[in-house]
């Protein structure tokens, strides 16, 4: 671990003695990022043989010093972005702000966020949009890991546009579907339902996806029954068999009516024991 450090330190002297001297051509900054790159790779290797290799009663040093060796390498890739912008390598410096958010991930979240962020708008830039959509993806991930949830699902949703503008749909259905999920966890079921409903829609004449469909109406009704209103459940019901024939003879529709059934007639005893025999085959654990 220690000769790795002091490899990583002092490739990333030579790197700043490369960017302090005077010259009027930019290869010092070609000359810094390989220097910075070994660095931020040296930086990496000393955290992983710490890890690997130190005694287990030296937990509290080994788990400062992984800290120490992440955020080195973090602020190493940080600065090979800078010397890639600066050598007009905008692609590099995008790769290298990403890698630096993976220094940064389980150090602090919001700086790992704040590295891909400037990689999306690097990626943008350039209109590489597929890799923006995947890294907008990460952010929401990073928060969600958090329990950020608000900013969880502002991050989805732009992943979601740019995987839509793009054509990807799976993976726009998914980051959608983040939405919903989370939108029902804060009451906000309107929304919840609408991204439901419009991923249903989708589906429906895609042979890979029109097997999801009775699990997002599933949940879109669930989100009706939350407000406890029957007549929308019912009206929702009667636009969900127009929407897909093949729904009516389902579980799902059958459990959504006879809980519709049991809300209006307000028997507790009744809704209880749909839900328990519904869950006793198809666990309700994965809807919302």
């Amino acid at each position: 671990m220690g000769d790795h450090l002091v490899r990583a330190e002092e490739f990333e002297k030579k790197a700043e003695k490369k960017l302090n001297r005077w010259g009027i051509f930019g290869s010092k900054y070609e000359d810094a990022a390989d220097l910075l790159e070994k660095a931020a790779n040296s930086y990496k290797l000393a955290k992983s043989c710490f890890m690997f290799n130190s005694p287990a009663v030296y937990t509290v040093n080994v788990f400062n010093v992984w800290i120490v060796s992440g955020d080195q390498a973090g602020n190493a890739y940080l600065k090979l972005a800078d010397c890639h912008l600066k050598s007009d390598s905008k692609h590099d410096a995008a790769n290298a702000y990403a890698e630096a958010a993976k220094c940064y991930k389980k150090v602090d979240t919001n700086e790992a966020a704040s590295c891909l962020e400037r990689a999306v708008n690097i990626f943008c830039e350039i209109g590489r949009l597929n890799m923006a959509a995947r890294y907008y993806k990460e952010i929401a991930e990073y928060y969600e890991a958090d329990q950020k949830i608000d900013q969880a699902i502002s991050y989805f949703e732009k992943a979601a546009e740019f995987f839509q503008n793009e054509e990807v749909t799976t993976s726009a259905n998914q980051c959608n579907l983040k939405v919903a999920q989370y939108a029902a966890q804060l009451e906000q079921y309107e929304k919840a339902i609408k991204i439901y409903e419009e991923i249903a829609c989708q589906s429906l004449n895609n042979n890979l996806l029109k097997y999801g469909v009775k699990g997002h109406l599933l949940n879109a009704g669930m989100c009706h029954l939350c407000k406890a209103d029957v007549v929308s459940i019912t009206n929702a019901l009667e636009k969900y068999q127009d929407l897909d024939p093949t729904f009516t003879g389902t579980r799902e529709c059958k459990f959504l009516s006879d809980l519709a059934s049991a809300i209006d007639e307000e028997d507790i005893a009744k809704f209880t024991d749909i839900v328990k025999e519904f869950d006793s085959m198809t666990p309700l654990a994965w809807t919302l």
